[in-house]
């Protein structure tokens, strides 16, 4: 007998779309046994995406919620893989174990944006936040196959239309995925000084162009440190991206 809240995992994957095949592997039982969960005994599956897809709704500009969307698609970039090989698509962003408040910020991100459901998949180290649909694809159109610093990632026209009027969301699921705020450390004239900074890494010259536009956008004085490495050090600069992006939790 397996647990209950095995079986209501199975069912979710599945009734968001995933194949029977893939909520076997995910929650690690034999295929027969899921099969007989979804299929032999069906229950009505989750109204399509296609509702909430604002790019395929006439008279819709932008999502419901476009800060949401703004933080989700600066997640994406860097930490998200959209797979599209699959009968459903299936966005995944990668959160670490020791964030759970991420975890909880991504899930409600998906969910604000479109998801029906999300899935949480244990993986070592991380957690991986997803969710079937048909119409991410729609809603990031930067997806593609290969690592994202290998291949041009710009924006259409009205994305760039939601990130310039929501740029501190945008930058804080940047900084959430691939940033961090640290203690810095010096010694002057013998004396040490510690102050917060913020780090943004990613090995794509174009989304690093992304962010820096964010941050000039929100008036917010930002160097490179290395090629692939940008630093917002000064006292003024690490107070307001304080306003916007807080530490992890």
């Amino acid at each position: 007998m397996h647990p209950p809240e095995v079986r209501a995992r199975a069912r979710t994957l599945y009734l968001s779309g995933a194949t029977v095949a893939e909520a076997a592997r995910a929650v690690g039982l034999p295929y027969g046994t899921v099969r007989h969960w979804c299929v032999d005994r069906p229950v009505p599956r989750q109204q399509s995406t296609a509702l909430r897809c604002f790019r395929c709704r006439p008279g819709l500009e932008q999502p419901s919620a476009p800060a949401a969307y703004a933080y989700l698609l600066g997640l994406y970039l860097g930490d998200g893989h959209l797979v599209t090989n699959t009968r459903i698509p299936v966005l995944r962003i990668y959160c670490a174990n020791a964030w759970p408040g991420l975890i909880d910020a991504c899930e409600t991100a998906m969910l604000d944006v479109l998801a029906a459901n999300v899935q949480r998949v244990r993986d070592v180290g991380c957690v991986k936040v997803q969710s079937y649909g048909m119409h991410w694809p729609c809603l990031l159109p930067q997806h593609g196959p290969g690592k994202k610093h290998n291949r041009p990632i710009i924006l259409a026209d009205w994305q760039r239309r939601i990130v310039g009027a929501h740029p501190g969301d945008f930058v804080r699921g940047l900084i959430h995925s691939d940033g961090c705020r640290v203690a810095n450390r010096v010694t002057t004239r013998g004396k040490a000084y510690v102050y917060p900074r913020y780090m943004f890494t990613n090995e794509s010259a174009d989304i690093m162009g992304l962010c820096q536009w964010a941050l000039d956008l929100l008036d917010i004085p930002w160097r490179m440190n290395r090629r692939n490495s940008l630093s917002v050090a000064r006292r003024e600069a690490v107070a307001a991206l304080d306003r916007h992006v807080g530490p992890k939790s």
